[in-house]
């Protein structure tokens, strides 16, 4: 059974359609990626699937439970954790205390458990120890997209969604970035990625999805949709 099951997802703002009839499934201890232009309706998915929007028809199963009326915070407990497009940290708190944030669900913070969990983060992104006590909102974009990332890791999710994790960051940052996703694999995590940077997406995906005007028209293994002639053309510049 895959852990993630979106089955015939329609999504709409008002009268305007963001997704039509979309399935697809993650596998567990997979990376599975969306990719597709802006406004393609991939960072709805995510937000449908988080439970920050509505659906307005299908059906969402996350660990053989069916979650389409269940609240945010209710997916969170179940293990469902986002890290979202534009970083969304909390500016006016320091490192640690967003992190804290991100265990909000949780009862043992203090076990050897949570602190694990946290040593977890600091390994991954260094940095984020060596700031541990700075203001979030003072720091660089790079190192706020690290902190979204390691605040959605501390719910300890079983799925991990990761909303365009490379905008706005320079090469050397996006493959570090890239690098730790890879990393968040090993350790057992399964990932969904949406992600403007198409090679890097697809180079690491086990499944991927081309979302066009809200609706699925090409899947396939990352290395297949990456040899796609079509595909090359129209979102790798044509070469991967």
């Amino acid at each position: 059974m895959p852990l993630l099951e979106v089955q015939g997802l329609c999504v709409n703002y008002g009268h305007i359609e963001a997704v039509r009839d979309i399935t697809f499934d993650v596998e567990e201890g997979s990376i599975s990626t969306l990719i597709g232009a802006n406004g393609a309706g991939k960072t709805t998915t995510l937000k449908t699937i988080s439970g920050l929007r509505p659906v307005r028809a299908g059906k969402i199963v996350f660990d053989g439970r069916d979650i389409t009326g269940l609240p945010p915070y209710e997916r969170v407990k179940m293990g469902l954790s986002q890290s979202p497009e534009g970083r969304g940290i909390f500016p006016g708190m320091t490192v640690r205390e967003n992190l804290e944030m991100g265990a909000y669900v949780r009862t043992d913070t203090k076990t050897a458990a949570y602190k694990a969990d946290l040593d977890r983060v600091f390994e991954l992104f260094p940095r984020l120890l060596e700031r541990v006590s700075q203001v979030a909102g003072t720091m660089s974009g790079g190192e706020q997209q690290m902190l979204a990332m390691g605040r959605a890791l501390m719910a300890r999710p079983k799925l991990v969604l990761l909303d365009e994790p490379s905008m706005g960051l320079a090469p050397k940052l996006i493959a570090q970035i890239f690098s730790i996703i890879d990393e968040i694999k090993a350790q057992g995590t399964t990932v969904l990625l949406v992600e403007q940077n198409a090679a890097q997406a697809l180079k690491r995906a086990d499944s991927a999805h081309i979302l066009e005007t809200g609706s699925i028209v090409r899947s396939g293994t990352g290395a297949e949709l990456a040899k796609d002639g079509s595909v090359k053309a129209a979102y790798l510049g044509g070469d991967l």
